[in-house]
């Protein structure tokens, strides 16, 4: 019975991100309502992020506890979906139809967000070259990156509808192109040398979001697509 429970731990995990996925996918269509102190975006902001986590915890759980599984990895791809692609779509979604100089047929060109996640996932499952890194920007960094972005525009103002377009375009495709290799941002051990990359991205953002508050994380991501081009002499595990 223990170890029955122990092997269901990881999926417990996977399945709470799903669920604030979902709760922030519900947030993102209340955009500026005021829900307790926050608006509700901001709450959409702090789901995916939590998603974000436990989406980490869960395969770290597993590593530790040896309970791997073939249900496991399935629960983790369609999780991701709904918390890294369909979310931060309908949270761009949201935004730009609330925007009064964008159409709203413009606005749907957020659903290149989760579709491209989808076939970045699919692509994940059948690939076994993917193992300690990335071909293609992972979907959880996507996610994260359209977190700071939103922040930004509400920040500094909206650029307009045809950028954020374009933007959304260049991301969505940077998580299928085979030929962009990303270094995984998840640590198998703490040593400085094998994780020197990591630890980079970690200092960087906290710094940027010190700097810029949670616009900093679209920053993040791109200096970790921008180190992720950069040639190393010596492959990052």
């Amino acid at each position: 019975m223990l170890k029955k429970i122990i092997a269901c731990i990881p999926n417990t995990i996977t399945c709470m991100s799903l669920f604030f996925g979902c709760i922030a996918i519900v947030m993102s269509f209340h955009f500026y309502e005021e829900i307790g102190n926050l608006h509700a975006y901001q709450w959409a902001w702090i789901c995916i992020g939590i998603a974000a986590l436990c989406d980490f915890c869960d395969g770290a759980s597993a590593r530790l506890l040896h309970a791997y599984s073939n249900l496991g990895k399935e629960l983790d791809s369609l999780s991701d979906l709904v918390s890294f692609g369909v979310a931060p779509g309908m949270l761009v979604f949201n935004f730009m139809s609330l925007q009064p100089d964008t159409p709203l047929w413009m606005a749907f060109i957020a659903f290149l967000i989760p579709i491209m996640g989808e076939l970045r996932l699919a692509r994940f499952n059948i690939d076994d070259r993917q193992t300690t890194s990335f071909l293609g920007m992972p979907i959880p960094a996507n996610a994260i990156f359209w977190i700071g972005y939103v922040a930004c525009m509400i920040k500094y103002g909206y650029v307009g509808a045809w950028p954020t377009a374009i933007i959304i375009v260049l991301m969505s495709l940077t998580m299928v192109m085979t030929s962009l290799k990303m270094f995984s941002l998840k640590f198998k051990n703490f040593k400085l040398m094998e994780n020197l990359k990591r630890y980079i991205i970690l200092m960087a953002a906290i710094a940027l979001v010190i700097i810029d508050g949670v616009a900093g994380f679209a920053w993040t991501i791109l200096f970790y697509l921008i180190l992720s081009i950069i040639p190393s002499s010596k492959s990052v595990a």
